[in-house]
């Protein structure tokens, strides 16, 4: 009996103690339920409803999406929640997760800082934050993680310094991920000495000073990825030797400068180093031979030079032991060399060569046909002279062949025809010549084809009509004679063609109204004749149309008022006649687009004379006409006199300028002409200081005022800014960009002389005292700038990137018209549609994200510097004004007022009472511009408008504006 008594009593013990188990895991899991749920609580936005969805008391918490428990516990342990365009903040009951031990939120939309409730999770081994937008200091307590094994904190806007707790020696941490934040102070010494440290990743910051020696003596580290910081100071000598498992090395877009060291070869396990964008100098070293697993070695954009032994670039041929390269990038480098004949020896793995504005003099060695896996060659931009060699073709795998800018002779061989996989072919700026290939029915992957400004003669070949897949065509400044087929019709996804400054003739034919993608045509400069065909108006795509200085007669085709995208039309020096349309995008044409057709009538605002009324009787036309022949016939005679001296004036300059550069326009000036036109540029003439030298103003002798721009010479870049700001604006016109007059150009003397702005900056007219801009003037501004925007990105044959969009370079005429200056950055897009950069030149504050943090140049680059400058001109605060700080910008400021309190933002000067242009309803209007400047402000490129949608939507605005007035 004891026994059975003594057996129930443990028995029910053991049923007392399983239900107090049970309880306390009921509550454990409680516990957990409790912080999952102030979590969703704090988001705003489940883009997905998947939290919605699942997250719900009804079901067990280990069910829930992005949830792992542990099966003895029962309690949670993942906590995994990332790529679910989740937004809002993290709660600091997360801190109650007890049993947590992997944590990601990564790729969301997170913000606001990081709480401390989380250094309780001492079980933490995996923290992923990364790409979100986070902010604050990155919190000490992760140092103090004690199983800690990876940390990743990268895209986010953290700041302040490296924590010093980090770098404890007894941490077990292997990746440490503080990529694309806002980091300042140097890499500590102590990062070196993490006993398991695998991965150091702490690019795109703004860190500084040297790279700690201890960070090259580490024998466990893989990845050192320290790019587009500021670091300086030059690699260790001995940097390879305590490298025994590196496999990539990224240091590109520093200050780093020296040598680099040929102990780096004894890091044998190296894949990738990346070298870009430095001020690395010396020779390139034979060592690196020596690196067998080497994929990508990337020492573009430094001062590299050859060995002085030889001409030839011998280090070429060391690099043709590794059998394993990918990708060889040199450009920008003053090698001033020769491509050895051993550039054939490299491997099949080779898909890319890039040895571009190199100073490579020479003949591009046969050999190079060997490289048959090859897929980019770059060698544009060079001194190399001789022929295309016939071996390229190959190079069967090759889909890009860049050699433009060199001084190539003779024909376009055929063999390129073989070289069916070609994409984009880029041969302009050399001198070819001889006939066009006639095998382009083989490159039916051809999408780009640059052939211009070369010596090319005879008619188009009919294969040429075949590539009905081709986008991009310009053969433009060549001798190509012969009639334009109806066959042009077959390239039907063409957007852009240029056949201008050839010797062309016959009619333009009808089947190009039936490119219905083309957006940029240009034949003009040829000998087309007969009439502008009405066909025109079926080009739904067409932006820039130029028929300009051919013998075109007729009229100009109503048809063409149906074209809605059309941004820039020349017509000019024809034979045509007739009534200018005046309708769909006419309007917005001056005089420009039509002047030397002696037989158009239309607008005063056009320069040519009114059309005749129908209907008049013929006795008070015919009495009126014994009147006006007379005076007809006399300003027939007077312009026929003035078009002969205009002609005779002309011939006589091109005469005079053969072998002068191309930068010249009206006439050349010289210095002597400039120190006397600004008093031997004195004090007294000074306007203002830019990045790359001084404006002055200055008077020329016949009386014409200018603005001379001199370039300082000593600063680095100065050149390629004169280059740079010569070639758009000889290239480009537009009522709202800045023109050129002339220049003057020596070896130790560049200088520009543009028009003179006697209004100054709208930086001056913003934040001066002694002036004023009430909300009309700077709608019109805006309007302005945005117009000249809009013409850069769609209305030229090349998109154009101004990269530099400011107050200081808008400059204002007499009449408070803004213009567009100060194109010392700018790009051409000629191959694509955006262009990197390592080197970001732009104005902080105004710079996109993707140009400042991986050098991205594209369009929408301008389009984010000209949301923020809406911001500015109606805000009058700069996006480095001293109030944004931390986490607060201008944007967010901006951001975080709408829609019910934009007046907080609005210009204190907008608000006056003698400021006729400003009440109640033009509050809306504000609300629409500062709604219009965050969607051009959009973080990701592709979130943001176009600078055409941008004109549209503030010219609506403005007239909203007039009519509440």
């Amino acid at each position: 009996m004891e026994i059975i008594s003594a057996s129930l009593r443990y028995f029910t013990l053991l049923l007392v103690h399983c239900f107090l188990a049970a309880a306390a895991l009921r509550s454990n899991i409680g516990t957990d339920q409790s912080a999952l749920l102030a979590l969703k609580a704090h988001i705003t936005d489940d883009p997905e409803n998947i939290l919605a969805r699942n997250w719900s008391a009804t079901i067990s918490v280990c069910n829930w999406v992005g949830i792992r428990c542990d099966a003895t516990q029962h309690r949670v342990t993942r906590l995994n929640l990332s790529h679910m365009g989740l937004a809002g903040t993290i709660p600091p009951h997360l801190g109650n997760l007890s049993f947590l031990s992997h944590l990601s939120l990564r790729d969301n939309h997170f913000h606001g800082s990081l709480p401390s409730e989380l250094a309780s999770l001492r079980g933490l081994e995996v923290v992923s934050f990364g790409e979100n937008n986070l902010d604050g200091e990155i919190p000490s307590w992760f140092g103090l993680l004690p199983k800690l094994e990876e940390l990743y904190l990268c895209c986010n806007s953290f700041t302040g310094t490296i924590p010093t707790s980090l770098c404890n020696t007894s941490s077990v941490l292997r990746i440490i991920n503080l990529g694309q934040n806002m980091l300042s102070g140097e890499v500590l010494p102590e990062v070196g000495n993490l006993p398991n440290l695998v991965e150091l990743n702490i690019n795109t910051n703004s860190l500084t000073g040297v790279i700690p020696y201890s960070v090259f003596n580490h024998s466990t580290i893989r990845s050192i990825v320290l790019y587009w910081n500021q670091l300086s100071g030059h690699l260790p000598s001995s940097i390879g030797n305590w490298l025994p498992s590196l496999e990539e090395l990224y240091l590109w877009d520093n200050k780093l400068n020296g040598i680099i060291p040929s102990s780096i070869s004894n890091a044998s396990k190296l894949i990738i180093l990346e070298l870009e964008q430095n001020y690395f100098s010396g020779s390139i070293p034979h060592t690196l031979g020596n690196l067998r697993h080497l994929e990508v070695l990337n020492a573009a954009r430094n001062s590299l030079t050859r060995e002085s032994a030889t001409l030839e670039l011998s280090f070429l041929s060391s690099l043709t032991n590794c059998r394993e390269l990918k990708s060889l990038w040199l450009e920008n480098n003053p090698l001033n060399g020769t491509l050895p004949i051993s550039i054939g020896n490299f491997s099949e793995s080779l898909e890319e060569f890039s040895a571009s504005e190199c100073y490579i003099k020479g003949t591009i060695p046969k050999q190079i046909g060997n490289l048959s896996n090859l897929l980019e060659l770059h060698l544009h931009g060079n001194e190399l002279a001789g022929p295309i060699p016939t071996t390229v073709g190959g190079m069967r795998e090759l889909q890009g062949l860049y050699l433009q800018g060199n001084r190539l002779r003779g024909s376009i061989t055929n063999s390129i025809c073989h070289l069916r996989k070609l994409a984009e072919l880029f041969l302009s700026g050399n001198e070819l010549s001889g006939s066009m290939p006639t095998c382009w029915e083989s490159l039916t992957s051809l999408r780009k084809l640059y052939l211009d400004a070369n010596h090319l003669t005879s008619p188009l070949p009919s294969s040429f009509w075949t590539l009905k897949y081709i986008l991009q065509v310009n053969l433009s400044l060549n001798s190509l004679s012969g009639l334009l087929p109806s066959e042009i019709g077959n390239l039907k996804v063409v957007t852009h063609l240029d056949l201008s400054w050839n010797q062309l003739s016959g009619e333009i034919p009808a089947t190009i109204g039936g490119l219905q993608n083309l957006e940029n045509l240009s034949l003009s400069h040829n000998k087309f004749q007969g009439p502008i065909p009405q066909s025109f108006g079926q080009s739904i795509s067409m932006q820039v149309l130029d028929l300009s200085h051919n013998n075109l007669s007729g009229a100009i085709p109503k048809s063409l008022e149906a074209l809605r995208y059309l941004k820039y039309l020349n017509v000019s020096f024809n034979r045509l006649q007739g009534e200018i349309p005046s309708a769909g995008a006419f309007p917005m044409f001056s005089a420009q687009s039509f002047m030397g057709n002696e037989g158009l009538c239309g607008l005063p605002r056009l320069q040519v004379p009114p059309c005749q009324v129908v209907g008049r009787s013929k006795t008070h036309t015919t009495a009126r006409l014994v009147y006006i022949l007379p005076a007809v016939a006399a300003t027939i005679l007077v312009s026929v006199l003035i078009l002969y001296l205009i002609i005779t004036l002309k011939r006589n300059a091109k005469l005079a300028s053969q072998g002068a550069s191309t930068v010249a326009t009206w006439r050349r000036i010289s210095y002597l002409e400039l120190e006397r036109a600004t008093d031997g540029f004195s004090e007294s003439n000074f306007v203002g200081k830019g990045s790359f030298g001084s404006v002055y103003r200055g008077t020329l002798s016949e009386g014409m005022s200018v603005a001379v721009k001199v370039f300082n010479l000593n600063i680095e870049g100065s050149y390629k800014s004169f280059e740079a700001e010569c070639d758009v604006l000889c290239r480009i016109r537009h009522r709202n960009l800045v023109k050129i007059i002339s220049c003057c150009s020596s070896i130790d003397f560049k200088a520009i002389v543009l028009e003179y702005m006697p209004n100054g900056s709208l930086n001056k007219w913003l934040y001066s005292h002694n002036y004023s801009l009430d909300i009309l003037q700077r709608m019109n501004m805006m309007i302005d700038v945005a117009s000249s925007l809009e013409y850069l990105h769609h209305g030229y044959s090349v998109p154009v990137v101004h990269c530099d969009l400011k107050p200081s370079n808008i400059l204002v005429d007499d009449d408070m018209i803004a213009h567009v200056g100060d194109f010392g950055i700018s790009k051409f897009l000629g191959d694509g549609d955006s262009m990197t950069q390592t080197m970001a030149l732009a104005t902080i504050g105004y710079i996109a994200p993707e140009y400042g943090s991986q050098g991205i140049i594209s369009t929408s680059g301008d389009v984010y510097s000209y949301g923020i400058l809406l911001m500015e001109t109606f805000t009058r605060k700069k996006p480095t004004d001293e109030m944004f700080s931390g986490e607060m910008s201008l944007k967010r400021w901006v951001k975080e007022s709408l829609p019910h309190e934009v007046i907080k933002v609005v210009d204190a000067n907008l608000l006056r009472k003698n400021d006729e242009h400003f009440g109640a309803k033009q509050q809306d209007c504000m609300l629409s511009i500062m709604r219009l400047a965050l969607d051009c402000s959009a973080e990701a490129p592709e979130e943001r408008i176009k600078m055409r949608d941008v004109v549209t939507i503030l010219k609506n605005i403005k007239m909203k504006l007039l009519k509440d007035v």
